[in-house]
């Protein structure tokens, strides 16, 4: 039995410290806040809750593993989900609406063909088809086996690109995930639909690779899906899940050093100056200078490239929590996207460091009891993508509701009456997600993609200092629920098993 110190709370340290505690372990996990859950926050005002984090899951499968690997009762025993159909709303600059039925190919086609024209959803469908192959080809190096140390197959762009044929010049394809947008769907509102996936995860469609087609790809075809009394829901039964086998829990303990011995990790020191002896330590925050020792900000040590934007600014997300008086009407959907009618200059603004005039913004608008006070109202939640506090100071009181007024603005094409139905209206900035989270300036981590010689890849799970390993989403494979716990199984996988470790089959 190994003592095993977790840094974090967060739903990829849980999913770790609920792993290693089955295998014998005793867990012990460190959270500077007074709670669990990390990005996957709830706030609550006069019977209105609101989640403060993702909104839906994807990719349920890795949740169900980890509740069948660490107990008798499944993951539907502990927390109610609900496949969202249809997935999402689309509102196009031109005034085009769009709704995509959840996880059906042929029904997404049929609904953008009535709704752009015959052709797009064929146009749609094979982009698709060639997302599916680059899935195949990434897949278990992505997100289902440990960051080799030679990282050629993830280098490499898989996604299988279109070649343009150019008069008089060599034939060209898309690199870029805007490119794929442009070259292969040929309309615009496909486009912006393609860098609407990518904006929601915090990904630049200008730089980021044309694998990042997996996202969609993800999404549409194993769905989307709701959890009852929201996200915080499931954070809530990772959590109990791991009181029920034995890890022990610290609120309000902050780490500030990884102790090391003997060359390998030997423990945590808390800011108070307590030290606690550990066999293994697991870092499952952000990784920060000064936390392990001799290093100065990346633990892993490895030539990973560049941060998830090719070098500019993480973003962070934007959300405005509305109290609305009046009842949800019949039909409503559940998720809306409100396209901007100038993507470039919204990309240029959110990762150039500064606030988009005309924001996307998605509008949350649950069917759930337990998120109103009564049937006589209603609780939606707009979020868009922002630059993170620092570039832009999300303290400025007069900025940010500045910035609530215009997602409102915004948000009003999917909510009928939406100003006069306002009982409270909540702004929560990149700000607000540091002081929560400790997150540095409230940046939200993106899912690991391949290609783009791994400027797109994170910390490998393994460290350059012996008997310390990263989980959670600032690690490899990277942000975002799902990936969170593929990394808590990939960390508990190498703790067990040692570095032959190469993923479960």
């Amino acid at each position: 039995m190994a003592r095993i110190a977790v840094i974090g709370a967060g739903t990829g340290a849980m999913a770790a410290a609920a792993r290693l505690a089955v295998a014998g372990h005793r867990v012990t996990v460190y959270e500077r806040s007074q709670t669990h859950g990390g990005s996957l926050g709830r706030y609550a005002r006069d019977g209105f809750v609101f989640d403060t984090g993702p909104s839906l899951l994807h990719l349920p499968a890795v949740y169900r593993d980890l509740f069948v690997k660490t107990g008798k009762e499944p993951l539907e025993q502990c927390v109610t989900l609900t496949q969202v159909d249809p997935a999402s709303r689309h509102l196009f600059a031109d005034g085009t609406a769009v709704s995509l039925p959840n996880a059906s190919r042929a029904g997404v086609a049929g609904a953008l063909d009535r709704a752009l024209g015959e052709g797009a959803g064929a146009r749609w469908g094979d982009f698709l088809d060639r997302a599916g192959t680059a899935w195949d080809r990434s897949r278990r190096p992505l997100l289902e086996e440990p960051l080799p140390e030679d990282r050629q197959v993830l280098n490499r762009d898989p996604y299988p690109a279109v070649r343009r044929r150019r008069l008089l010049r060599s034939a060209r394809q898309a690199g870029t995930l805007a490119e794929v947008g442009a070259w292969e769907l040929a309309d615009p509102r496909l486009a912006a639909l393609l860098d609407g996936y990518a904006l929601s995860y915090g990904l630049d469609p200008r730089r980021a690779p044309a694998a990042a087609a997996l996202l969609p790809y993800m999404e549409e075809t194993f769905g989307s899906w709701y959890v009852a009394g929201g996200m915080r829901a499931l954070a809530d039964a990772v959590y109990e899940r791991c009181l029920a086998r034995r890890v022990t829990f610290v609120f309000g303990a902050d780490v500030v050093r990884v102790l090391e011995a003997d060359g390998r990790a030997a423990g945590v020191e808390l800011a108070d100056g307590t030290c606690a002896d550990a066999d293994v330590v697991v870092l499952g925050a952000q990784p920060r200078p000064g936390l392990v020792p001799g290093q100065q900000g990346r633990p892993g040590g490895g030539p990973a490239g560049e941060p998830p934007t090719a070098g500019g600014p993480v973003p962070g997300r934007f959300l405005v929590l509305l109290s609305l008086r009046g009842a949800r009407e019949a039909g409503a959907v559940h998720r809306t996207v409100v396209h901007t009618d100038d993507g470039a200059a919204e990309q240029e603004a959110v990762f150039g460091g500064r606030t988009a005039a005309r924001p996307t913004v998605t509008v949350s608008r649950p069917d759930d009891p337990g998120t109103r006070p009564d049937e006589a109202h209603e609780a939606v939640t707009l979020m868009a993508t922002v630059a993170p506090h620092g570039p832009v100071d999300w303290t400025d009181a007069a900025l940010r509701e500045r910035f609530a007024d215009t997602m409102i603005d915004r948000a009003a094409a999917a909510v009928p009456g939406l100003r006069e139905r306002i009982v409270h209206a909540e702004p929560r900035t990149p700000a607000d997600t540091a002081a929560d989270t400790g997150a540095e300036g409230g940046s939200v981590p993106a899912p690991a993609l391949a290609g783009a010689g791994g400027a797109y890849l994170h910390e490998g799970n393994r460290t350059a200092l012996p008997g310390l390993y990263l989980a959670g989403g600032w690690s490899h494979p990277g942000g975002g629920p799902a990936h969170a716990g593929m990394s808590g199984a990939l960390v508990a996988g190498l703790v067990v098993e040692g570095d032959g470790f190469r993923g479960s089959r």
